[in-house]
């Protein structure tokens, strides 16, 4: 049996539109496909930090997906997936005991509504960032997740248009991995 290598996609910065250079705009790419993609507002940093709107350099791996049962079907996906529930949130308080973890609210610490009105986190998926060890201050979750229909910047996740992201979902699981550079 012939043993199946893990994907590999490309995060690279291209920075220019027609409106000239702005730091959110990166390329998805594997294999001969490139796909537009968005990055955080500052662009790619090394040394990532909590709420400074950067999309950190380094290699991620996605560990699971969620999305919104009432707007949309299961996607496919060989990630394991869930459904999201009223009530979730994402805790991005350094300190708290809950820190770049899933929370049901209402929850006391600074949290991030996983439910959001706009259809950004329709479908999400978690990445490997700070998660094993959690380390304060490194900045909560990396998610992929949908792009802005105006293709504006992400907090620091990378972002997808609908069509693109339920496309690169049928190539996902665990061993995938994503190099952001």
């Amino acid at each position: 049996m012939l043993k199946q290598r893990p994907r590999t996609f490309f995060i690279d910065r291209t920075g220019f539109t027609r409106n000239g250079r702005t730091p959110h705009v990166a390329t998805l790419r594997f294999g001969m496909i490139r796909w537009p993609c968005r990055i955080g507002r500052t662009g790619i940093r090394h040394d990532k930090r909590e709420g400074d709107g950067a999309t950190p350099a380094t290699i991620l791996h996605p560990v699971r997906g969620f999305w919104r049962a009432d707007r949309r079907f299961r996607p496919q996906t060989g990630l394991p997936v869930q459904p999201l529930r009223p009530g979730d949130g994402w805790c991005e308080t350094p300190g708290d005991r809950a820190y770049n973890r899933l929370v049901r609210k209402p929850y006391a610490a600074s949290h991030e509504d996983m439910m959001r009105q706009d259809a950004l986190y329709d479908v999400v998926v978690e990445l490997d960032w700070n998660r094993i060890p959690r380390r304060q201050g490194r900045g909560s979750a990396i998610f992929l997740h949908l792009a802005r229909p105006e293709g504006g910047p992400t907090a620091g996740c990378l972002a997808l248009p609908r069509f693109w992201l339920d496309r690169l979902m049928l190539r996902l699981d665990r061993r995938a991995r994503f190099i952001i550079r």
